[in-house]
């Protein structure tokens, strides 16, 4: 017989904080303006056509730039862009601006902001959306990648930052 145990949301939380995830920052420019979140949700959807998912919680409406955008780029960082992963989650309060002036970006094909030093880059156009609870899951389609250099990656593990 079966053990059901409650499943809710502080233990949904402290699980998850035992699934290791490669740290992102997601970009957007366009008309909405200038946008960038630190994400660990996102993942490889398809190679054919290349596709990637990344999810934004879009309870924060300053996260709509994305959708009125139609764009996003996907940057994997490096274990020495720690700094940068707080300043796009909010954890230090850094306006926009400030926050991009603390990297060097250029933009590959969609007009995403693109990080130069990042692992890898996934610039993408917004082909699909879909809303489930508390984010919004964005499917973007690669119009054009970078590779970094081969160097540790930044890693989010039990509620902190780690180098693997």
């Amino acid at each position: 017989m079966l053990k059901k145990n409650e499943v809710g949301p502080q233990t949904y939380r402290d699980a998850m904080a035992r699934f290791a995830g490669a740290v992102h920052v997601v970009t957007t420019d366009g008309e909405a303006g200038k946008r960038g979140a630190t994400v660990i949700a996102a993942c490889s959807v398809s190679d054919t056509p290349p596709t990637v998912l990344v999810c934004l919680n879009r309870e924060n409406v300053k996260n709509d730039a994305f959708i009125r955008n139609g764009n996003f780029a996907l940057n994997t960082l490096a274990s020495d862009q720690q700094a940068l992963a707080e300043a796009f989650s909010g954890q230090t309060g850094l306006p926009v601006e400030e926050r991009f002036s603390l990297a060097e970006w250029d933009r590959i094909a969609s007009g995403a902001p693109t990080l130069l030093g990042a692992l890898a880059v996934f610039d993408c156009e917004i082909i699909d959306t879909k809303d489930h609870a508390t984010h919004r899951i964005l499917f973007g389609k690669v119009a054009g990648i970078r590779i970094g250099n081969d160097v540790h990656p930044l890693m989010y593990f039990n509620r902190g930052y780690r180098i693997f």
